[in-house]
């Protein structure tokens, strides 16, 4: 443990003196692609001037891959998996607690998590080469041998449907989740967990999800740090080593895609609260589709960019009538919803939303002005250094290239795309997206 404080010390004093470098290099740095035997894609950046190495293993199995009657599976399978490794060969059963202490005397640290895509695991380690290859030896056994302690998950169960229950109290998880449920229909993105999917939840479903989503060949790994190829090479095959070898990796079904809106849609959820809470939106586009960085600077205009945003300067500024009002696209494999977003008093909820809806529907209809369109590229393009200034950003940005199989050279040409990027532009992907009248409105509080 002590040699582990005194290699965390130097990494702490060099990254330090280094981080100016680092920041100005790291948008010129190459991303490497390739596929290893086993079938794992891997994608590296090098990153070598501080000794420390960020890792993300993607696995198509998100929430996206739930059956309805369990919504939650996902969810469930990465909880469970940091909560004990089991005894295989000479290596002993471990409990969440003594896994805990083994992370912590490394220096390192692994999460595990589900998100409505995506499957991810991902790892921090110093690059000491025998630090590294226990780090990796120990995130290979609980990625690939979790216990799936019965008690375990009825404790966990519990405490989850109580989280649910509480947080089901408060209005804006009450909106959230009846405009989700509007915007998506029957599609994954929409599903509920409840008591009753998760009652549905056995260990043995985990297991059986565990075992037919997380094999080699279906793993993505993203690695940005002091590492070459060959050492990365030598860490994803540690990695993915306690994985099934014998696998069955025929192409994943497909899931629908998000059907659109066909009209709009307004429900109002009655409420005892001091503020009403409005959504307004509707499905737009998934990640890949070639309108979002247009769509990324207009909604920087419309509602995206704080103060100077239209929405802020109508709603708020000019008229009193919310603290904040704010617009969103939230895009992902498939088509995410775009959403107007403010809190107000229950007497002016109506008044808040008329002036909401005539600003995106003005802003669909005519696009920004030069003025606008002007002040959005400089923040953006000034702002673009705070997207990649440390390694778990940049890592963040590796997943979302090799995840929407965007350009491996996206990153260089990010600025210059956004600096292309005209009036039309705004204008026309607007009107290709939403379509204001038929949005769909959720309205919980008031009478």
């Amino acid at each position: 443990m002590l040699i582990v404080k005194k290699i965390i010390a130097r990494t702490c004093v060099l990254g330090a003196g280094l981080l100016l470098s680092v920041q100005s290099a790291w948008a010129l740095i190459p991303i490497q692609h390739w596929t290893e035997t086993n079938g794992a894609q891997v994608w590296l950046v090098e990153s070598p001037a501080i000794p420390m190495v960020d890792v993300q293993i993607r696995f198509d199995a998100g929430s996206r891959r739930d059956p309805a009657e369990q919504a939650g599976l996902a969810q469930a399978v990465a909880n469970m998996a940091s909560k004990g490794v089991r005894a295989v060969g000479d290596a002993p059963a471990l409990d969440e607690n003594t896994l805990g202490e083994a992370w912590a005397d490394l220096g390192a640290s692994l999460s595990i998590g589900a998100s409505e895509d995506a499957f991810d695991v991902a790892l921090r380690s110093l690059t000491n080469a025998d630090l590294l290859d226990q780090a990796a030896q120990l995130a290979a056994r609980q990625l690939a041998e979790p216990a799936w302690p019965q008690d375990i998950w009825q404790r966990e169960r519990q405490r989850w449907s109580a989280a649910l229950r509480e947080a089901r109290t408060r209005p804006a998880t009450i909106a959230q989740e009846a405009f989700e449920q509007a915007v998506y229909g029957s599609h994954p993105y929409g599903y509920r967990v409840t008591d009753e999917t998760l009652a549905r939840i056995q260990v043995a479903d985990m297991a059986r999800f565990h075992a037919h989503y997380l094999q080699t060949c279906r793993a993505r790994v993203h690695i940005v740090g002091a590492v070459n190829k060959a050492q990365a090479q030598t860490l994803v095959n540690t990695l993915l080593a306690r994985l099934p070898a014998n696998q069955d990796c025929a192409p994943l079904p497909a899931v629908p895609e998000v059907a659109a809106l066909t009209q709009a849609q307004e429900q109002k959820i009655a409420l005892a609260s001091a503020q009403t809470h409005i959504l307004l939106g509707q499905p737009s586009m998934p990640r890949s589709d070639p309108d979002f960085l247009p769509l990324l600077v207009g909604n920087h205009i419309l509602g995206g960019g704080g103060f100077v945003s239209r929405l802020m300067q109508e709603v708020r500024e000019k008229r009193g009538l919310s603290y904040s009002v704010y617009s969103s696209f939230a895009p992902g494999l498939h088509a995410g919803a775009f959403v107007v977003g403010l809190q107000t008093r229950p007497d002016q909820a109506e008044q808040a939303l008329q002036v909401a809806r005539e600003v995106v529907a003005r802003f669909v209809a005519e696009g920004p002005t030069e003025a606008e369109l002007r002040a959005a590229k400089d923040n953006l393009i000034g702002g673009f250094a705070l997207r990649i200034d440390s390694n778990q950003k940049l890592l963040g940005n590796v997943v979302n290239i090799a995840s929407h199989g965007l350009p491996l050279d996206y990153l260089e040409h990010w600025r210059s795309k956004v600096q292309a990027i005209s009036r039309a532009d705004i204008k026309a992907a607007m009107q290709r997206k939403l379509q204001p009248t038929r949005m769909a409105t959720t309205i919980v509080g008031g009478q």
